[in-house]
């Protein structure tokens, strides 16, 4: 049914990106070569490629573009220029770290060891307290004063002195509407 006999040999390719720049040094063009005519130029050199020829290609194409080994050129894969500025990153640069002054003629050079600060709280910082600023020109503390606590006789008064025939009397809110007396014509 099956033959165990042959099994696959691995297949001995040499490394992607050696075989990228080839192809690409073999197009001879300013412009570069595209993705397409790199792949067909590997595949005329190799006569075995692994299945996943396609994506270990793309792979290989990204890891060395962001690595800056390739650059990329209106969709065309080209070797950078050696003379040309390194590629600036998104977002604004890091401000240049002051250099230190070497101090005379020696040969020693002080290392200046990084300013240590106590770490800040988040938010506002609470007030100092200075014994000047607890003096009171009125002597009585700033704010409305506490609600004082009802004696029990007050509490008894007030349970007693409830409001007849369901009127109520300066209670707070809105009050409830006069209803007009019905007289019974005869």
């Amino acid at each position: 049914m099956f033959d165990m006999t042959t099994e696959q040999q691995p297949i001995s390719l040499p490394p992607y990106p050696l075989m990228i720049m080839e192809a690409i040094e073999a197009s001879n063009d300013a412009n570069g070569c595209n993705k397409t005519a790199i792949a067909k130029h590997i595949e005329s050199a190799q006569s075995v490629l692994p299945p996943s020829h396609s994506t270990l290609l793309n792979y290989h194409l990204n890891q060395m573009k962001q690595s800056g080994q390739i650059a990329m050129v209106k969709n065309n894969y080209v070797k950078p220029d050696p003379n040309a500025p390194p590629k600036r990153g998104r977002g604004r640069p890091p401000k240049p770290k002051p250099k230190p002054k070497p101090q005379g003629d020696s040969i020693h050079v002080a290392i200046l060891a990084p300013s240590v600060s106590p770490q800040r709280s988040r938010g506002r910082p609470p007030k100092v307290k200075d014994s000047s600023s607890e003096e009171r020109v009125s002597g009585r503390p700033r704010g409305r004063p506490p609600k004082k606590a009802k004696t029990e006789s007050e509490t008894v008064i007030e349970a007693t002195a409830q409001p007849n025939n369901g009127e109520r009397r300066g209670g707070r809110g809105k009050p409830p509407k006069v209803k007009p007396v019905m007289v019974p014509v005869a």
